[in-house]
């Protein structure tokens, strides 16, 4: 299961978070640093308001989400790729998720300590980023240094390498990440397997206070991050109050309504948090429905319909004959799968059809 961690410097809200999205006690939340050695990991449900619609259609007994995982990873400092607070250790933590969710505190409060004594958000990006592309960088060296040996042999493969290795050094050595460096599909698939932390994709969370969530659009804190990170980064930032995802927990869904009303919203942000990170790891979802269950099934951007079928059992994929697909929007234009059917809006697709995110799906096998 692919997972994404969540990482940012101490006390600005990560195991608070972690806690809420996956709805467990896992993480210890303590106003002091370093409060979390161990990574906690916790599977996430992801929010999608289409099961309901297609389960009321279907008459569905239950309802199953695509779940993927978070991992809620050691505050960083600055000095952790020189082993500064246990950041050597914190650094291989982030190096066996599959993505990053930089948490980033946007929010003043004098009862909760910060690592650098102001809050100061775009300061606390530069700082883990700093950390992160100098690890690479590191990582980088000591490659390039073995592999230089082994291109006197005149091997096409690693002269190719080296040269790939010099251009990442190059890039790190300006201080930027290797997701914003240009590279050829061919680069991509070699990097992947240099396991650089800074190639991995990236989503950042702006954590606001309970009273600031309302008008979050115009805190300077969230202002200056989305600015910072679109221009260098080439990224989002998703806005969350960790503060009232804790709170919320331990309430029915009634008590939820009622408690966010109260602070003029509907929504705390964990859940858009959840789906960008769930596509952020580059996955999508199909979804079937019937009778006996309504269930979003998880496969990765780009699979095509045998292997999607090969989601719901492996024998599925061999004996795949072809997807009977409409679109999610079509299906509920429709209002039902007998109208959609009239009005010509189910597709058979073959072998070759690229699944769509949304793809309600029947497959035809030979099992």
């Amino acid at each position: 299961m692919l997972a994404a961690g969540i990482v940012g410097l101490p006390n600005v809200g990560k195991s608070t978070l972690f806690n809420a999205v996956t709805q467990t006690r896992k993480a210890m939340a303590a106003n002091y640093r370093f409060c979390t050695i161990e990574p906690n990991t916790g599977v996430v449900t992801v929010p999608d308001e289409r099961l309901d619609v297609l389960a009321k259609m279907s008459n569905s007994q239950k309802i199953v989400p695509a779940i993927f995982e978070f991992v809620d990873i050691a505050g960083l400092v600055r000095g952790a790729s020189q082993g500064e607070g246990l950041g050597n250790q914190f650094l291989g933590h982030i190096r066996e998720v599959n993505a990053i969710i930089q948490v980033v505190r946007c929010f003043e409060n004098s009862n909760i300590e910060h690592v650098m004594d102001t809050v100061d958000p775009v300061r606390d990006i530069e700082i883990i980023n700093t950390e992160l592309v100098l690890a690479d960088l590191e990582s980088v060296e000591k490659r390039k240094a073995k592999q230089l040996k082994a291109a006197k042999s005149g091997d096409k493969k690693v002269a190719a390498e080296v040269e790939l290795l010099e251009k990442l050094e190059t890039h790190l050595n300006t201080g930027k990440t290797v997701v914003t460096l240009d590279l050829t599909p061919e680069e991509q698939a070699r990097v992947k397997g240099f396991f650089l932390l800074t190639a991995k994709p990236t989503l950042f969370a702006c954590n606001v206070a309970e009273g600031d969530l309302a008008a979050a659009d115009s805190n300077a804190f969230v202002k200056q991050v989305r600015a910072y990170v679109a221009e260098h980064h080439d990224t989002g930032a998703v806005v969350v109050s960790a503060e009232i995802e804790s709170e919320l927990v331990t309430l029915s869904p009634e008590e939820r309504a009622e408690y966010l009303a109260g602070l003029g919203v509907t929504d705390t942000g964990a859940s858009k948090l959840i789906q960008e990170a769930y596509h952020l790891l580059g996955l999508r979802t199909f979804l079937t429905t019937g009778e006996k269950e309504t269930r979003a099934w998880t496969i990765h951007a780009g699979d095509k319909a045998p292997q999607a079928a090969g989601v719901i059992h492996s024998d599925f994929e061999k004996a795949f004959i072809s997807a009977e697909c409409i679109s999610y929007d079509d299906l509920v234009a429709a209002g039902s799968f007998a109208r959609a059917r009239e009005l010509g809006k189910l597709r058979t697709e073959g072998k070759e059809y690229v699944m769509q995110d949304g793809d309600v799906v029947e497959f035809k096998t030979y099992v």
